[in-house]
This record gives structure tokens, C-alpha cells and sequence, in this order.
């Protein structure tokens, strides 16, 4: 720098000794701008004095990034590492993510106490105090630019730190940025990104990093800085059993990020997570595909949003295996049944003594096993070490346990697509694999198939909705006792509150009968009535091949409707209730007509007393013909539903 820019400054003048340390830094507060940046970046060069001022100028540089990232690197680089940790955690914790947009012809944003971004983001990523911009790229908001910085210091800071006990350093930082993370509501790819680099970067992996979709400034940033060394430094060195708990700090940290980052995945166009159910049946039954439709698999293949979230999950599962953590340590924290944990929102954890006292996230270990095993199922055929271990009882029943209806039974199928996803494509594979069990006891049996198909019923993925339905199925006909299938299905025709498990009851009870019936001839009517054609009854007979099951079932099949729809309920209120349980009728009407049709049916199940004694004309039948036509003429009449949902 030339010596008239010098002259005159008071950055220059104010120096030690002239001034104390306190009295300078003070300075530094009131006259920093961006423009003499490139004078505090000289004036840092002074290890000294970067000791002693370069934590508390953390704070004052935050604000004008980009343009003080150089300054930044220089106290990560010369200052105290010990202190400064203690300052860009503080940071971290103290980082607010904003959620909102801006115009895109804003000249100048918010100052930077509103956590936006200064006019300093108007310079070109690499534009520095010492250097010329790089090409226009896309800069991210401040608070996003403050992430990705902060993780760049303490990957140079935690590598100058020289302590007896470098964990007790690395868990704070760890916790910081996890709480910063979790606030972040917009551009997590980046923020994903930047804390696998610092995980590969702490760790020593030599993997290389995975480059943003969109050019930004965190691409960009490889500025060299000499670093001092530690001026604390323990001459005592690291023990094995800090280097394990270190380790498996970091084993954590990345089940967490893996747990925040699918969970606040968007399930835009029925996309929920990674689609692994999707794609796993995609290679299982490529029958059931959709011609009309493009392929999960195909689509992950080809659509960049997809592809990139792929290739950071990907980075995940690489860098977990880099760093040891064994599926065995996963499946340990997956059947847990104990609930994880909550730590304080914003709050610090005491730094962990052993590596047993430190749990990977309950979530995170999930999704990490199912990409894993979904990896193995899609893409090898090779068996290994980490093969799928889940059988659907008592695994898979455990899981669903562990994580769906936490809170209580009105929330299953409630729970986080991505995670539903993820806990139905292990019950996929289990099956595919032929891998079922067996349950502790009929109840085990009972509660199994009501979570799943509540899921069907409850999430609002249509993808996961009938793969839990097939879910349910299949295991439902995979019981050899047809008893205990037979008090399932009628337990649901009776005490659900769902219409659209009643009607899948029906379908099912209509496969259990044509299956007990070999002699009916298909017919278009029966088609898709169950999963499996081969029977799994131990018993003599089927009790669906008696009229037992016809009968039993009958008053919730074709329930008494005289009351239901008499002519003094309201006509709006009346149609509202029929829309939603018009599901549960057309199944039970499709069945009554296969009844009818199959004239070998009708001695063997005896449907001539079916219909006489459930009254079914009276009760059913004709009540549904009458309400039809009130409809109807309410409609000829200029009737509008009031309130009406599609």
C-alpha cells in the first residue's frame, strides 16, 4: 500500500503505542467503512495485535461481508483461536434467518442489524481489499454469506486450536451451528453444503467438495492465509479416547444436518423426500407403473432440483462412512424406544466426557439407514456388511412405533412426508425380500396393520397413501389364520373413522372371498382386489369360502341408512356427508354386484338369506336410491351446495 494512502488514517495513526488495545479497538468501531478495509487488513498483519484485538472485531466485521471476509480470515488466521471460537459461535447463535423477498431492482438493502444484506453485497464475489472481482455470480442473502463464513473460520480456527481436550472446543461450535441451521428457512442446499465442508475439512477427508447448483461466493472462497500458531498451546497431546470422542462428534453433527435437511425438503409435485418408496417399487413392480405419468426414478435422473438434492444426501452418506459411523451405531438409535431428547432452543449442552455420551439424532440415523439400504436396493445387487437387516416383525413394527403417532393416534400419518417416506420404503423392502417375521401375537399383528393404514388414510401424499395401502395389504394377507384377517378387516368396517379405510376394507374383504372362491370367474368388477394370489390359510377351509364372513361383516358393509338421510336434514348438509362417504358405497355397491353376478357364490356364501336377513334392501339399498334422487331434483331446482369442497 503506498505510503500517502497511509498517511493520515487513524487506523495507522491510533496504532499501539500510541493508544492502548481497548482504546484502539473502540476506534476501529466508529471509523471502519468499507473503504478502508483494505487498511485494517495491513494493520492485522501485526500478530500481536491481532491477539489481543482480533476476537472482538468479529462482531464489527460481520456486517460488511463481503468485503471483510479478508479481514475475517486474518483474525481466524492470527488471532487467539480459543478466543475467536468463542466469538463466531456467539455469532452463530445469535444468527436470525429472514424469510422474505425482495425486489430485484433494490439498489441498496437493509442495514445489517435487520439481518439483510448491506450495499457491501453489491461487490463481486472475490472483489476483496487485496484483489480484483471474479466474473457476476449469484451472492446469497447476508445471513446465508454470515454461515457460510462463520464455518470457514472455525475450520481454521479449530485446526490452530493445540488442547489436551480439542473436543471441548469442537462440541460448542457444533451445537452453535446447528442452532443457526435449524432457524434457516430458505436456501439449505447452501448452508448444507457449507457444513459438509467443514465436517471434511475437520476431519481430514480427502473427498472432494460438491460445488453449488448456482455459483456463489462459498465456490469462490479459497483465499490462503498463513496461520500462527496456537498462542495457548498444550504441549500434551490428544489422547485415543478424545480422538474417538471427537470422532463421534461429528458422526452426530452429520445425523443431525441429515435429519434438518430431508425434513424441510418440499414434497412439490408428490415428491416427498427422495421418493425412495416411489422408485423402490419403480424396480419391484414395474407393472403397477403409470404410462401417463413420468418415472420417480427418471425424474431424480433428470431434474436438476432433484439431482442436487440427491448429490448432497449422496455427500452425507460418502462422508458418514469416511468417518466410520457403522450401521450397527445406526440401528441401535433407530430401535431405541426411548424418546430423543430436546435440548433448550438456543441453549449449550456441557461438553460430552466419552463418545458414549454422545447420541446420534434418532431421525437422522434413520434416513442415513434407509439411503443407505435404498442405495444397495437400486443401484447394486451385491450383498454386504450393511444389508438391509429389517424384517417386518418385530423390526419394522418397532419403527413404526418408535417414530409415527408419537404424540398420540390422531397424528399418524401426520409425521413429515420425507420421514414417512423413508419408514414405508424399509417396510417395501422387507416385504420384497420376503422378510416378515413373526408378530409377538395377534394384537402386535392388529396394531401393525391400523398404522399403516391410518397412514394411508391420514398423509397427504398420494404416492404414500397407496403405499401404505399396499403395505397394509400385503402384510394383512401374509397371516395364515384367516380368523385373524377376517377380525381386522371387520374391526376396521366397524370402529374407523376413515371412509377411505372402510373402502379399502371392502376391496380387501372382496380378495379374501374371490381368493376362498377359486371357481368365480374374473370379471372386471374383481380386478386389483388383492396383492397376492397365493393363498396362506393353514386351516381346512378359508372362512371366507362360508357365509360366516358375509354375515359378520354385513351390518357395517351395508349399514342401516333409513335415519341417515331422511328428508329433515338440511339438503348441503346431506350432500356433504354423502361426497364423503361416496367412496365407501361405490366399494360396497362394486362388491354387492359381484355378489349377484357370481351365481357359484350364491349357495356357498348364501347370499339369498345375506340379503333377507340384513334387511339390505330396506336399510341400504333403498335409502341411497332415495337421496340420490333428492339431489338430483335439488340440483333440476337451481340447488347449490353451500360450502363445498373439492
Amino acid at each position: 500500500m503506498a505510503a500517502e494512502t497511509k498517511q493520515g488514517n487513524p487506523l495507522v495513526e491510533a496504532l499501539p503505542p500510541a493508544t492502548d488495545y481497548l482504546t484502539y479497538l473502540t476506534l476501529v468501531e466508529q471509523v471502519l467503512t468499507e473503504d478502508n478495509l483494505p487498511i485494517l487488513h495491513q494493520v492485522l498483519q501485526d500478530t500481536e495485535l491481532t491477539v489481543n484485538i482480533g476476537w472482538d472485531l468479529v462482531h464489527i466485521l460481520l456486517p460488511l461481508l463481503p468485503s471483510s471476509e479478508e479481514c475475517l480470515q486474518d483474525v481466524a488466521a492470527k488471532g487467539n483461536p480459543r478466543e475467536v471460537i468463542l466469538k463466531v459461535t456467539e455469532a452463530l447463535r445469535l444468527l436470525e434467518f429472514e424469510d422474505r423477498e425482495r425486489d430485484s431492482d433494490d439498489e441498496e438493502y437493509d442495514k445489517p442489524t435487520g439481518g439483510s444484506l448491506s450495499k457491501a453485497a453489491a461487490i463481486a464475489v472475490g472483489e476483496s481489499s487485496m484483489s480484483p472481482a471474479l466474473p457476476d455470480t449469484v451472492l446469497p442473502p447476508l445471513p446465508v454469506l454470515k454461515f457460510e463464513v462463520l464455518l470457514d473460520l472455525l475450520a481454521t480456527l479449530h485446526s490452530r486450536v493445540k488442547a489436551k481436550y480439542p473436543s471441548r472446543f469442537l462440541a460448542t461450535s457444533l451445537q452453535a451451528i446447528l442452532t443457526a441451521y435449524n432457524r434457516a428457512t430458505s436456501h439449505r442446499d447452501e448452508l448444507t453444503l457449507s457444513a459438509i465442508k467443514l465436517v471434511k475439512t475437520l476431519s481430514g477427508t480427502k473427498r472432494p467438495h460438491l460445488p453449488p447448483r448456482t455459483p456463489s461466493g462459498n465456490l469462490l472462497r479459497t483465499m490462503l492465509h498463513r496461520s500462527e500458531p496456537d498462542p495457548e498451546a498444550q504441549s500434551e497431546s490428544p489422547t485415543a479416547d478424545e480422538n474417538t470422542l471427537t470422532n463421534r462428534l461429528l458422526q452426530s453433527f452429520l445425523t443431525h444436518v441429515m435429519e434438518d435437511y430431508i425434513l424441510t425438503l418440499a414434497s412439490e409435485d408428490d415428491v416427498p423426500g427422495f421418493a425412495w418408496s416411489s422408485r423402490l417399487m419403480e424396480k419391484y413392480e414395474p407393472s403397477r407403473i403409470r404410462p401417463d405419468k413420468p418415472k420417480y426414478g427418471d425424474r431424480f435422473a433428470n431434474e436438476d432440483a432433484l439431482k442436487s438434492r440427491s448429490a448432497i444426501v449422496g455427500q452425507l452418506v460418502a462422508l458418514a462412512q469416511d468417518l466410520g459411523l457403522k450401521t450397527q451405531d445406526l440401528v441401535t438409535a433407530i430401535m431405541d424406544p426411548e424418546t430423543e431428547k430436546q435440548g433448550i432452543p438456543g441453549g449449550e449442552d456441557e461438553p460430552p466426557n466419552t463418545a458414549e455420551d454422545i447420541p446420534l439424532s434418532k431421525t437422522g440415523a434413520l434416513l442415513l439407514y434407509t439411503a443407505r439400504t435404498v442405495k444397495q436396493e437400486l443401484y447394486t445387487n451385491v450383498s454386504s456388511d450393511d444389508a438391509p437387516f429389517i424384517h417386518i416383525f418385530p423390526d419394522h413394527a418397532a419403527i413404526l412405533q418408535n417414530y409415527v403417532g408419537i404424540i398420540g393416534q390422531q397424528t399418524v400419518g401426520m409425521e413429515p412426508e420425507a420421514l414417512l417416506d423413508s419408514i414405508l420404503a424399509l417396510g417395501l423392502i422387507a416385504v420384497e425380500k420376503n422378510a416378515v417375521g413373526e408378530p409377538t401375537d395377534d394384537e402386535a399383528f392388529a396394531k401393525y396393520l391400523q398404522t399403516t393404514s391410518l397412514i394411508s388414510a391420514n398423509t397427504p401424499s398420494p404416492s404414500l397413501r397407496y403405499h401404505a395401502h399396499y403395505l397394509t395389504s400385503t402384510i394383512l394377507r401374509s397371516h395364515p389364520s384367516s380368523i385373524v384377517r377376517l377380525t381386522f378387516i371387520r374391526d376396521t368396517l366397524e370402529h374407523c373413522p376413515y371412509e377411505n379405510l372402510k373402502a379399502s376394507a371392502v376391496t380387501w374383504l372382496k380378495g379374501e372371498t374371490l381368493e376362498a372362491n377359486p371357481s368365480i370367474p374374473a370379471t372386471s368388477s374383481s380386478s386389483q382386489v388383492h396383492e397376492h394370489d397365493e393363498s396362506n390359510d393353514s386351516e381346512e377351509a378359508s372362512v371366507f369360502a362360508t357365509p360366516v364372513a358375509l354375515h359378520t361383516t354385513a351390518p357395517y358393509l351395508f349399514p342401516d341408512l333409513t335415519s341417515t338421510y331422511n328428508s329433515a336434514t338440511d339438503l348441503s348438509e346431506s350432500f356433504m356427508q354423502f361426497r364423503q362417504e361416496l367412496g365407501f358405497y361405490l366399494a360396497t355397491l362394486n362388491f354387492y354386484y359381484l355378489l349377484l353376478s357370481a351365481k357359484p357364490l350364491h349357495d356357498a356364501l348364501d347370499i339369498r338369506t345375506l340379503h333377507k336377513e340384513s334387511r339390505l334392501e330396506e336399510h341400504y339399498l333403498s335409502p341411497l336410491k332415495d337421496v340420490v334422487v333428492r339431489f338430483k331434483g335439488g340440483l333440476g331446482s337451481g340447488w347449490r351446495v353451500s360450502g363445498r369442497r373439492e
